[in-house]
């Protein structure tokens, strides 16, 4: 299998809202309960890529996979930490393609200056689970009861991986959009 990695276009869109309608309606694993339209999404690559990446991986020009990240807070002090996703379509799952987006996408936000990667997952969830630790992550802690889904409470796992060093000050990270 041919599999291109690329940033996302905004006309990925609706092989991206296909592949998360399924998590969505039919999985505890996202706590949405209403799939986002194309439109939607559309709207969520353009305002993703403005300051971190989101990657796909294509298959003869359809979306298979893809991957993101976001800022994991708001407040200032928290602006050297982004969460990140992966969802692969259901076709395509355990071939490895969550944890090549994850290297390419920890690459570009290393690039950017970002220190720390940080992902929730709904708990329990053995394939999420193994991805992540074998991208490198370790789980800081769990939320109890946290979301409600499909008819019950849910817990999230934490995890987090380090991208970067310690130094002080760190410098500002830089928006993806002027990488």
């Amino acid at each position: 299998m041919n599999v291109d990695i690329r940033v996302a276009r905004p006309e990925d869109a609706a092989d991206i809202a296909r592949i998360y309608s399924y998590y969505v309606t039919e999985t505890v694993i996202s706590f949405e309960e209403k799939p986002p339209t194309e439109t939607e999404m559309r709207e969520r690559i353009v305002r993703t890529l403005e300051f971190t990446p989101w990657l796909v991986a294509s298959v003869s020009n359809s979306v298979i996979a893809y991957a993101y990240a976001q800022r994991h807070r708001e407040r200032a002090g928290y602006r050297w930490a982004v969460d990140v996703s992966v969802y692969v379509d259901r076709g395509y799952q355990r071939r490895g393609l969550g944890k090549q987006l994850y290297d390419e996408l920890f690459k570009i936000l290393a690039r950017q200056g970002f220190r720390r990667v940080c992902a929730g997952l709904t708990y329990p969830n053995d394939a999420s689970e193994g991805l992540h630790r074998s991208a490198g992550f370790t789980p800081v802690g769990i939320y109890r009861r946290i979301g409600w889904k499909l008819g019950a409470w849910r817990d999230t796992l934490w995890l987090q991986r380090e991208i970067g060093g310690d130094g002080e000050p760190p410098p500002e990270p830089i928006p993806f959009s002027r990488l």
